[in-house]
C-alpha cells in the first residue's frame, strides 16, 4: 500500500484518500451506524427476560399454595350429589331457601346442563315475587351456602302496588365433576388368550 502511494502524484494521493473516505463513511452508513441502538434493544430484552424469570420463579414457589387452595375447592360445594340426582337437588335447594326468606316463586323455567373440565353446571330460571329484603336475604344465602349457586342474570320490576319486586333470575349450581373411572375391558380377553396359550 505505501508503494502504491509512493508513486502517485500529490493530486493522485488526495484523490485516492478521499475515495477511500468517502468508501469508509458509506460502509460505516451502512454497517455500522444502523446497529448502534442494537445495544439498547439487547439490554431491554435481557431486562425483559430476568423480569419472566423472577415472575416463573414466584409463581412456582408458590405451588404448595396453589394446591392447597385447588383442594380446598374440589372439596366445596356438592360434590357428593349424584349426577342423575343433581337437577333435584339444585331444584330442592332452590324452594327451600325461597321458603325460609319469605320468597315466592311464581314460576320455573326446564333446567339446563353445561360441563367443563371440572365441574357440571345446572341452570334455573325462576320468577319470584318478594320484598326488596326478602329478596336480598334469599340471593345472599343462596351464594354464600356450600351449594356453589350464584346468580347469573337478575332481571328486576316493581309490581303494580309497588310494595313487592317481581324478579326474573337465573341461578347456576356447580357440582364436582366425578373422575371417570379407568376401564379393564381388556383384561377378560387377555386372560383367556394366556390360557389358550398354556394348553
Amino acid at each position: 500500500m505505501k508503494k502504491y502511494f509512493a508513486h502517485l502524484r500529490p493530486m493522485e494521493r488526495r484523490l485516492a484518500v478521499g475515495v477511500m473516505v468517502v468508501v469508509i463513511v458509506v460502509l460505516n452508513a451502512w454497517l455500522i451506524w444502523p446497529h448502534f441502538s442494537d445495544w439498547g434493544k439487547l439490554r431491554g430484552r435481557l431486562e425483559d427476560a430476568r423480569r419472566k424469570l423472577q415472575l416463573y420463579q414466584t409463581t412456582i414457589a408458590q405451588q404448595p399454595t396453589f394446591e392447597a387452595q385447588l383442594k380446598k375447592f374440589e372439596s366445596l360445594g356438592e360434590s357428593s350429589v349424584a349426577p342423575e340426582d343433581q337437577t333435584i337437588n339444585f331444584m330442592r335447594t332452590i324452594q327451600t331457601q325461597a321458603a325460609e326468606s319469605g320468597v315466592g316463586i311464581g314460576s320455573t323455567s326446564r333446567q339446563t346442563t353445561r360441563t367443563n373440565e371440572f365441574f357440571v353446571e345446572q341452570e334455573q330460571n325462576i320468577s319470584v315475587t318478594a320484598t326488596d329484603e326478602h329478596l336480598v336475604d334469599f340471593l345472599y344465602k343462596l351464594g354464600s351456602g356450600a351449594s356453589m349457586i350464584r346468580v347469573l342474570d337478575l332481571e328486576l320490576q316493581p309490581d303494580g302496588a309497588h310494595t313487592h319486586l317481581n324478579a326474573n333470575i337465573r341461578l347456576v349450581a356447580s357440582y364436582q365433576k366425578n373422575p371417570a373411572a379407568p376401564t379393564h375391558a381388556a383384561a377378560p380377553a387377555d386372560s383367556k388368550l394366556l390360557t389358550k396359550t398354556a394348553k
